[in-house]
């Protein structure tokens, strides 16, 4: 893995370390999204937000310059987009509707103000596409060495149970709504192909590369989960569900743990390079479990099956090992 670089290629002439806060703060919040389930918005010490359920589900994630993302391969838009993205999806495989976002960062001194107004512009549009209503609620700036975004996502189950893992039973159909492997492809494009002859992390590659492989290397850099199938997962019934973040056969085996049951894998399910599907994280599809002889939601394709036993199979094979992401020790048989 190559050095993290905090140069911003979008550079402007002002930055958070010649202009106050307030200044920032100004320019930023015209750019956020309003979330419609927030009857005090950004501008109070807290918001406060409407809970017609009594329940709420809430996520955290964050991202940090160098191991999550990197500058010279993505814009502010992009980043403030996958950030959204990565946060929907999980409130999503709970089978709840996504209602607001609490984002935090942490911006070098000379971050460029207008890195932060794109960020913004990222998470606007994100939320516009993926969770109408859902909206920017509040949120911190402060400075690092490092740059660093973290997001905290609330979401509405609606009167409904939320989706665990936990409930997968064998006799179960094993589904996938959104794709496997594809942003794997990119990240493998851009580590590969988008680097200095001294393996730092090049932009107009990596802009070359986006544009000669729009698909993968744009499912890397600003993924589109389907967002909108986790309530329709959990209004058909789901057994488990999960978003698939840090690879297909590990995700897989977090079900079959908190279950307590096996994940039978298809192979020819998996498509055209079913190891990257395998191993390949950040798509964020959803990974969830139905009844058997339950028809599925639009976009779910069947992809195993739930069996007796202990951990994840394919075509019959245990997998070996753990295949995906960690934090800790990076891509594990991956692509990275």
């Amino acid at each position: 893995m190559t050095q993290p670089d905090n140069s911003h290629p979008d550079a402007g002439s002002d930055t958070v370390g010649s202009v106050h806060e307030l200044a920032v703060l100004s320019r930023i919040f015209p750019l956020l999204p309003a979330a419609t389930a927030a009857t005090v918005g950004p501008g109070d010490d807290a918001a406060v937000m409407a809970a017609p359920d009594g329940r709420f589900v809430v996520t955290t994630d964050m991202m940090v310059h160098g191991p999550d993302f990197r500058f010279a391969w993505s814009t502010g838009h992009d980043l403030g987009w996958k950030a959204a993205a990565s946060n929907l999806a999980d409130v999503a495989a709970m089978g709840a509707r996504p209602t607001g976002l609490v984002v935090a960062i942490a911006a070098t001194r000379d971050t460029p103000v207008t890195l932060l107004e794109d960020i913004a512009r990222g998470l606007r549009d994100a939320c516009a596409e993926l969770a109408p209503g859902c909206g920017v609620v509040g949120g911190d700036l402060s400075v690092s060495d490092t740059f660093t975004l973290a997001i905290t996502a609330f979401g509405d189950l609606e009167g409904r149970a939320p989706v665990l893992r936990s409930g997968a039973r064998p006799g179960d159909t094993l589904a996938l709504c959104g794709d496997a492997g594809v942003s794997a492809t990119g990240l493998k494009l851009l580590f590969s192909d988008a680097v200095t002859h001294d393996g730092r992390p090049d932009h107009v590659r990596a802009q070359r590369l986006r544009q000669d492989h729009p698909r993968a290397v744009g499912a890397q850099l600003a993924p589109r989960p389907p967002i909108a199938s986790g309530v329709a997962a959990a209004l058909a019934g789901a057994t488990a569900m999960l978003d698939v973040s840090d690879g297909l056969a590990l995700d897989a085996r977090r079900i079959a743990s908190a279950s307590g049951v096996a994940i039978a894998l298809n192979r020819a399910s998996l498509g055209d390079d079913p190891d990257t599907a395998l191993r390949g994280g950040e798509d964020h599809a959803l990974l969830a479990t139905f009844p058997p002889g339950r028809a599925l939601p639009e976009g779910f394709r069947v992809i195993g099956s739930v069996t007796d036993g202990d951990g994840v199979t394919v075509d019959g094979e245990p997998v070996a090992g753990v295949l995906g992401w960690d934090p800790y020790e990076g891509w594990n048989g991956g692509t990275g």
